[in-house]
């Protein structure tokens, strides 16, 4: 497998798309709500599109449980890491790290191994990122930091369980599609349920008919993001679209800096350079 043009620009669409729906709970004044909201929003969106797309054949299903479950511990670490320190330090943390524990591990989880070339973009994406978010406000929020590393554990899990989870529905003779919906079907319930639960209806209820227009939107991004990085990952090594979905965490200081008027300081010209070069070196290993 190598990463070709096609696929890179349609990672990179789904990098976009992924920056625009945490863009929305960044601007949320209540994350673990509109976080639930936004995934049941997804698996409300998702239902009806299994009457055409249809359902993965049965080798899927094992791998859709299991990412079910492991989204659990996903949606309580990052409830957990913004309980504790802002977005603006947990989120590169977690999208920073996740996807070299992926590459450090593909050789054993997925049997691909990545050239010297491939490496340094990976590294390049990585390092971008957490130059992107990281400052010394880190050493004041230790426990945000441990939420958030322990979340990227989580990420580079789920990503790999789905990678599997999709090759196997394709050599089942199955598509991405069906794996991707019949996920996104489960998916919001569990984590979502526990929240309505402990918040009570009669707050979350008004909470969810207010946010729920911009939540349907941040659904669709939402499954259009992870829909293309599943389908990637059957035509290009797991490591190098793990590492370019990321590429997010540049779009969204992008928006930051365009939409919120924040300020593009040389920290973040050094990362988003790094980003960049990370990108032509996946391109050209």
């Amino acid at each position: 497998m190598t990463l070709g043009g096609g696929v890179l620009a349609a990672v990179l669409f789904g990098a976009l798309l992924h920056a625009g729906w945490n863009a929305l709970v960044k601007s949320s004044p209540d994350k673990a709500l509109d976080t639930t909201v936004i995934h049941l929003a997804g698996s409300m969106l998702a239902l009806p599109l299994i009457a055409f797309t249809g359902l993965p054949p049965s080798s899927a299903w094992p791998y859709i449980l299991a990412s079910v479950v492991i989204h659990i511990a996903y949606y309580t670490a990052l409830t957990g890491a913004y309980r504790h320190g802002d977005l603006g330090l947990t989120y590169p943390l977690m999208r920073g790290t996740g996807p070299m524990l992926v590459a450090l591990s593909a050789n054993a989880t997925v049997g691909e191994s990545l050239s010297s070339i491939a490496w340094a973009g990976v590294t390049g994406i990585c390092g971008g990122v957490l130059l992107l978010g990281l400052t010394s406000h880190a050493l004041e929020r230790p426990k945000a930091v441990a939420f958030a590393l322990a979340n990227a554990v989580v990420i580079a899990l789920y990503t790999t369980v789905d990678a599997l989870g999709v090759r196997t529905t394709a050599a089942g003779g199955g598509n991405a599609a069906q794996y991707v919906i019949a996920l996104f079907v489960l998916d919001g319930w569990p984590f979502g349920l526990v929240v309505l639960y402990r918040r009570g209806l009669a707050v979350a209820w008004p909470y969810a008919k207010a946010r729920a227009p911009l939540a349907f939107v941040g659904a669709a991004a939402s499954l259009g993001s992870y829909g293309i990085a599943l389908w990637a990952m059957t035509r290009a090594p797991v490591a190098l679209v793990a590492a370019l979905r990321e590429t997010s965490v540049l779009f969204a200081v992008l928006l930051g800096v365009w939409l919120l008027g924040e300020r593009f300081t040389a920290q973040r010209a050094a990362g988003t350079a790094a980003i960049v070069a990370g990108v032509l070196a996946l391109r050209l290993g």
